[in-house]
């Protein structure tokens, strides 16, 4: 969920006309497409979570089958007929650990936890306002605004919450800096993406680093303003980006050493969205000042190895032109087959496109509303 000054009194007064009637919301009946199948490596296909209408409960889950090349849509409902609001509010982030999916459903307060061969749900956790999900040494991590969704200039710091694998229950927590966004696991430290978002006027600028053994925050490394996605590459550096101010403070991407934890390079694209694969980042500029109304629209390619912007774009022409707001990136690990989502009108079902890695399109399938977030399902072994 994007968190623009703009946007958030939009949900704000999404908020209030749709709260009446939220228990009213069918359940979404699941719905399956047959597309091109595709030889399954050691990842058998992918999770997709659409967030949905803030206060409409249009959150959703859907699944691709490499080797059937069937696309499901809507599993959630079909898997979990009791719950009566579907997945919930906002679909915010998803990732698959083992043999379960975490999926953070913003403004319904919860992680689901389903079971990643039938997405039946295994538990609810409660956590507010929750963002992105990450894990690694056997447990998952989830940040959290940790406050009610509106701008507000003394909005609590955030924190990440540490749930146990097992009993799926939060163990420890931490504090980092406010409305915290991304996050990743390299060794024995978290990385942490501050935004500030709740307050234009003063946004948070720090990647905070946590100590995963004590579970306390080391240090905040100091990036630029309003911090957002947040990727490790193969070298171990990571790559976080700046939404900028939407006015004068453009977005930009920065590369982190985490040997030394200092800032070491400066990429002066936008960035609304970032895949890492193989040796390269994938980086989708989606970039709206509200000084000139306009919108400018990049697909760019970093060679992570030499850091280095490649003069070619990772998207054709001929798909670019058809996508309306580019909005979820996700490139396979093995295959590097690129997927990409349109979230078109913010209101509608959108589109997923699948590209080789020669930029040859293999299909395109309708999803559900915003499509965002997408997770690999490895082989069980």
């Amino acid at each position: 969920m994007k968190t623009t000054k703009k946007n958030l009194i939009l949900l704000i007064v999404v908020i209030s006309s749709f709260t009446s009637c939220q228990g009213d919301d069918p359940i979404i009946k699941e719905e399956i497409v047959e597309l091109p199948s595709q030889t399954p490596t050691a990842v058998e296909g992918f999770y997709l979570l659409n967030e949905g209408n803030m206060s409409s409960n249009k959150a959703s889950l859907d699944y691709y089958d490499y080797k059937t090349g069937v696309y499901k849509r809507n599993i959630y409902s079909q898997a979990n007929p009791e719950a009566t609001l579907g997945l919930g509010d906002v679909g915010n982030d998803i990732a698959v650990y083992g043999n379960k999916i975490y999926a953070v459903i913003n403004n319904s307060n919860k992680v689901e936890v389903m079971d990643a061969k039938t997405a039946k749900r295994l538990k609810v956790i409660d956590l507010k306002n929750g963002r992105y999900v990450t894990f690694g040494n056997g447990k998952v991590y989830v940040s959290s605004y940790d406050g009610e969704i509106g701008l507000d200039n003394n909005t609590p710091n955030g924190f990440v919450a540490e749930i146990d694998t097992t009993s799926l229950n939060i163990g420890r927590t931490v504090k980092v800096g406010r409305q915290p966004e991304g996050l990743a696991v390299l060794g024995q430290k978290l990385y942490v993406a501050n935004s500030g978002g709740y307050n234009p006027t003063d946004y948070e600028r720090t990647v905070s680093v946590i100590d995963l053994k004590k579970f306390t925050k080391t240090k905040d490394i100091d990036v630029a303003i309003n911090l957002n996605r947040l990727k490790v590459d193969s070298d171990g550096d990571i790559y976080v980006s700046s939404r900028g101010d939407y006015y004068s403070i453009a977005s930009k991407l920065f590369v982190i050493d985490s040997k030394t934890d200092l800032v070491k390079k400066t990429f002066d694209i936008a960035c609304a969205n970032l895949w890492i694969a193989g040796d390269q980042a994938y980086v989708i500029g989606s970039e709206f000042n509200y000084t000139t109304f306009e919108n400018v629209i990049t697909y760019s390619l970093i060679n992570t190895k030499t850091e280095t912007l490649l003069p070619q774009s990772f998207l054709p022409k001929s798909v670019s032109d058809l996508i309306t707001t580019p909005y979820g990136i996700a490139v396979d690990p093995i295959s590097f087959n690129i997927y990409i989502t349109d979230a078109g009108d913010y209101v509608s079902p959108g589109k997923l496109y699948c590209l080789d890695k020669d930029g040859n399109t293999k299909f395109t399938v309708t999803t559900g509303d915003i499509p965002a977030h997408i997770a690999f399902k490895q082989k069980f072994k």
